[in-house]
This record gives structure tokens, C-alpha cells and sequence, in this order.
């Protein structure tokens, strides 16, 4: 598709095709009628019986179907035809856009896309020193509308196709076929349901036409925005709706909860102790849940808000809800189009309100990625970093922080999103890497150990267990299990409370009473991941790290991470 085919299309012939199929499935739906009146309903109630009446009624009912099946898939062409026609105005509409706002700013468009523009000061057409800016934007804008005009070409080329191999061969007149075609055409307009397998998902968003997609995005963004085998780009556009729709809900029930009230009521008890306002706590715990999503959300505008350089590539926005304790799915880089991706999924007190730190480090790995290829003399591979609280993580030690049904209540959605992310990407991805710190190693663990994840790297940070004893039952080649631990990290302190842990623990330190012990132990969510036995690479650690604290600039640990997820 080039500049000129699109400006000048003209869709009046698809238009006036589309019409004539509704008047030829008009007509032909009135002659099946008039077949099922005067033929088959007349043969059904006629006292004609015998052998040859048996086989002139069951050819007769197969020739119904035939028709039947026939005025079903004229009604689909006609259908095709009208999103062909949506689909190539649409691209036709923001193809001339572009060129009229290039004219607007004084650029020239060539016919093959070239743009120039007068650079004098001096001159009267001079396009002003934003010029180079606005012919980038105007060359991008372009390129979307002829990539948008091939994809519907492609779409609507292949449903056509469909029909035109149906009619030829007769298989269009099989009611089988024509009820599965025109499942198919309906299942255009309706969002899979969640939990569709990703794989099926992208095969049904890649059937529709940009225009399609876009109306998709507007008229559903709560489904497709957390929708596993949407793109990265498409789930960014979603996820911005109901990002701003979440605000203004928050805003309005906060505005609704009125000031703060009296904590006390002005009385006081026998004992003379003030008595406390019974409606305070109920306020307050309304109050401070609202502000903790209000300040994720702000926390995420301000990323995705943040012009893009060097220390902060773009940013894209997964998924998002604000149920329960919220949340949210960002991606440093985008994950469809990057050489190498990464998914960090964090622990306890993970929320959409505690996002921010996060972001912060999805960011600090991409830095280290990039840092570990510019040392090899790669400066072309890209990495993508995505914070995935996708899930309802504990938000205490205790008890919830011990209790395994928060990783698997996990298992399915973290599996989807993996899967999805190989359904989206744009080739194969070089170097795939989960990585998950504190409780969200056991999420991970309990996830490849249930499901199994289509990753090449599995790292554990600070990991309280995940959920298996050894790295090999997570699956994956253990020569790519990576896992590291400060000495000084309190999280080497969440003893088993398992019978076989706790037994492990009382012979290991039996052992290490008589000088043959190996260090070998159990925390709360299985073996320590450190040990030897677990049989994981140990990443290099400060010492004096505490569990917070991997990420610091200058960590040993976070330039191991960075060289895991470049696959150096």
C-alpha cells in the first residue's frame, strides 16, 4: 500500500457490493421461505408414504439445509464487506489527516513518503525550527495509516477468500460450515472471555481491522485492558481508560466521605478515658484504602507521564483494576518488541498503592540489562522489565505471609500472562526471564511447579521458599535457577513449620553440633534456596543487605540480575 492508492480509494464500490448482497440474502431468504412453505411443509403434511416418499422427504429437508446454509454465508460476505469498507475509510481518514496537518505546517509529502520543508528564517514559508519534529510526527502518523490499510487488506482478503473457496467448492452450502462461519463473524464482535487461552486471543484480535480494534479498546477497556494475548500497545490504550476512570470513581467516593470526624466523641467513661467516635475507625480505614490506590495510581500516571531518555524508556500500562487491594501490570520498554523480557513479580505488601518502589525497579534492571550488553559491545539488544502485581499478594508477615493460598491463587494468571507474552511478541523472545523476590518467588515457584512457565531463566530473591526443595522440580534446566540471599537478610529467619522442614531443620542442626553439618535448611515455604541442596546459581550479595535492599545502586546482586536477564 502506498500514499497515493490510499488518498485516492475509493470505497463506493465496496458499499454498493456490500448493499447488493443484503438485497440478494433479502431475496434469497424470502425463496427459502417460500421453498418451506409450498414445498416442505406440503410434503410434511401430505399422506404420501412409501420408499420413494422417505427419499423424497429427506432430499428435500437436505436441499432445505442447503439453502438455509446458503442465505447464511451471502449474509457473512455482506458482513466482510462492510467492515472492509469501515476498515479502509478509517485508514483512508487518518492517512489525509496527517497529510493536511503536514501541509498546515508548512511540509511537503512526497509521493513516497519523503517530507521537506523550507529551513530558511528568512523566508515566508519558513516551517519554523519545530519543523524536524513535526515531520517525524507526520512520517509516523503516515506509515500507521498505510500499515493500518495492509492490515485490513490482509483481513478482510482472507474472509473474502473464505466464502469465495466455500461457494466454489459447495462446503457453503453444509449447515455445519455456515453455522461454524458464522460463529466465527460473531465471535469478531465479542471480547473472549478471560482465561481464554492467549494463543486464541491473538489469533481473534489479529481477525479484526485496526478500526475494529480501536472500537474494541473504546467500547470494552475493562476486558481487554487485562486481557493475556492482547499486544502490549493495544493493552496500554485500555489500561489509560480505566486508569482514569478508577481515578475519578476514587476522587468522587473520597470527595463523598466528607472531613475527617472527631476521633473522640467529647465524653468520657467512668474511668474518665475519653470515648471514642464509633463512626472514626470506619472513616479512617475507608480513607486511608482510598488514598493508598489514589497514590498508585498517581505513581503510575507520573511514569507513564515521564518524556522518554535514556535513564527512562517508555513505559506501558498491561493491566489495571482497583479491586480489592488494586492491580497493576507496567512494562518498562515494550515487552512485544524487545530482544530480551523479564517479568519481576513482588511479595508481601505488594498492591497497586506500594507500585512505585516496584516501577523503580523494573527500571534499575533494565538499566543493568542495557549495562550488561554495552559491556559485551552489544548497544542494539533491548530488554523489557515488567513489575507484574497481577495478583492478591499477603500484605503481613503474619499470618498471611505464611499462608500458601495466596501463590496458588496465583497460578493461573501469572501462567496466562507468561504465555501471552510468547502470543504477542513480535518473533521470539532471545532470552525470557521470571524473576520474583520474597513471596512472590513462591508464587513463582508454586506456578512452574503446578503449570510449568515458558521462561529460559527463573531468578529468587530473598526467598522465604518456593515451594519445592529442589530447582529441578521447578521444571526448567537448574543450570538456569538463579538465587541469591544476604547473610544479613531477616527473611533467613522464617523458620519451617512443616513437619518434614522442621524435621530437616532438627537433623541439619544435629549435624552441625558434631562438625558434619552442611547448612542445609528449611525455611517457612520449603528449602532455602541458597543452599547447595536446593541446586540453584547463587548470585553475589552485599553482605550487609538487608531484604529491601538488592536493588540499591551498586548492588552485586542487581548487576547479576542485569546480566541474568541480558543472557550474559
Amino acid at each position: 500500500m502506498d500514499i497515493k492508492t490510499l488518498h485516492d480509494a475509493g470505497f463506493g464500490n465496496l458499499t454498493t457490493a456490500k448493499t447488493a448482497f443484503d438485497t440478494l440474502a433479502t431475496a434469497f431468504g424470502q425463496h427459502v421461505e417460500n421453498w418451506q412453505h409450498d414445498v416442505v411443509d406440503r410434503l410434511n403434511h401430505s399422506e404420501w408414504t412409501g420408499t420413494a416418499a422417505g427419499h423424497a422427504t429427506t432430499r428435500i429437508q437436505t436441499l432445505h439445509d442447503e439453502l438455509h446454509a446458503a442465505q447464511q454465508e451471502i449474509g457473512l460476505i455482506s458482513r466482510a464487506l462492510h467492515d472492509a469498507a469501515e476498515g479502509f475509510a478509517a485508514a483512508q481518514a487518518h492517512l489525509i489527516s496527517a497529510l493536511d496537518d503536514a501541509k498546515a505546517q508548512g511540509l511537503t509529502v512526497a509521493p513516497d513518503g519523503g517530507i521537506t520543508w523550507d529551513n530558511d528564517p528568512n523566508s515566508l514559508t519558513f516551517a519554523g525550527h519545530g519543523a524536524p519534529e513535526h515531520a517525524k510526527d507526520i512520517r509516523d502518523r503516515i506509515s500507521a495509516a498505510l500499515t493500518e490499510a495492509d492490515h485490513a487488506d490482509r483481513t478482510i482478503s482472507k474472509r473474502l477468500a473464505h466464502f469465495t473457496t466455500n461457494a466454489s467448492n459447495a462446503t457453503g452450502l453444509d449447515s455445519t460450515v455456515a453455522t461454524n462461519d458464522t460463529a466465527a463473524a460473531n465471535a469478531l464482535e465479542q471480547v473472549p472471555a478471560a482465561g481464554t487461552d492467549p494463543n486464541s486471543v491473538q489469533d481473534w484480535w489479529n481477525g479484526l481491522t485496526d478500526e475494529q480494534q480501536r472500537r474494541m479498546i473504546l467500547n470494552h477497556p475493562d476486558q481487554i485492558g487485562n486481557l493475556d494475548g492482547i499486544p502490549a500497545t493495544g493493552r496500554d490504550q485500555a489500561n489509560r481508560i480505566n486508569l482514569q476512570r478508577s481515578k475519578d470513581t476514587l476522587q468522587r467516593q473520597l470527595d463523598a466521605l466528607g472531613p475527617e470526624p472527631d476521633m473522640f466523641s467529647g465524653g468520657a467513661d467512668s474511668n474518665g478515658i475519653p470515648v471514642k467516635n464509633s463512626h472514626y475507625d470506619d472513616w479512617k480505614k475507608q480513607h486511608d484504602d482510598l488514598v493508598d490506590q489514589m497514590n498508585g495510581i498517581n505513581a503510575i500516571e507520573k511514569r507513564l507521564n515521564t518524556p522518554v531518555d535514556d535513564a527512562h524508556p517508555p513505559t506501558f500500562l498491561l493491566g489495571f483494576d482497583n479491586a480489592g487491594h488494586g492491580h497493576a501490570i507496567v512494562a518498562v520498554n515494550n515487552p512485544d518488541t524487545a530482544t530480551n523480557v523479564s517479568t519481576y513479580v513482588p511479595g508481601t505488601g505488594a498492591r497497586l498503592g506500594s507500585i512505585s518502589g516496584d516501577i523503580d525497579r523494573s527500571d534499575a534492571m533494565v538499566a543493568s540489562a542495557n549495562a550488561a550488553n554495552r559491556k559485551a559491545g552489544d548497544f542494539t539488544t533491548t530488554t523489557s522489565s515488567i513489575t507484574w502485581v497481577g495478583y492478591d499478594a499477603p500484605q503481613n508477615l503474619v499470618p498471611q505471609a505464611a499462608d500458601d493460598t495466596y501463590a496458588k491463587n496465583a497460578e493461573d494468571k501469572l501462567h496466562g500472562f507468561e504465555v501471552g507474552l510468547h502470543a504477542t511478541h513480535q518473533g521470539n523472545i532471545a532470552n525470557n526471564t521470571i524473576l520474583g523476590h520474597s513471596y512472590g518467588t513462591t508464587t513463582i515457584g508454586y506456578t512452574m511447579k503446578d503449570k510449568g512457565l515458558p521462561v529460559d531463566n527463573v531468578v529468587l530473591i530473598a526467598s522465604p521458599g518456593a515451594g519445592v526443595d529442589t530447582a529441578r522440580d521447578l521444571h526448567i534446566d537448574p543450570s538456569h535457577v538463579y538465587a541469591a540471599q544476604s547473610q544479613a537478610d531477616m527473611i533467613g529467619m522464617a523458620g519451617a513449620v512443616d513437619p518434614g522442614g522442621l524435621a530437616d531443620n532438627f537433623w541439619d542442626n544435629l549435624k552441625g553440633e558434631y562438625g558434619f553439618g552442611d547448612d542445609d535448611h528449611h525455611l517457612i515455604h520449603g528449602r532455602q534456596t541458597t543452599v547447595p541442596e536446593f541446586g540453584a546459581n547463587v548470585l553475589p550479595t552485599d553482605p550487609n543487605a538487608g531484604h529491601s535492599d538488592y536493588w540499591n545502586n551498586g548492588s552485586p546482586t542487581l548487576a547479576a540480575m542485569g546480566q541474568v536477564i541480558a543472557g550474559r
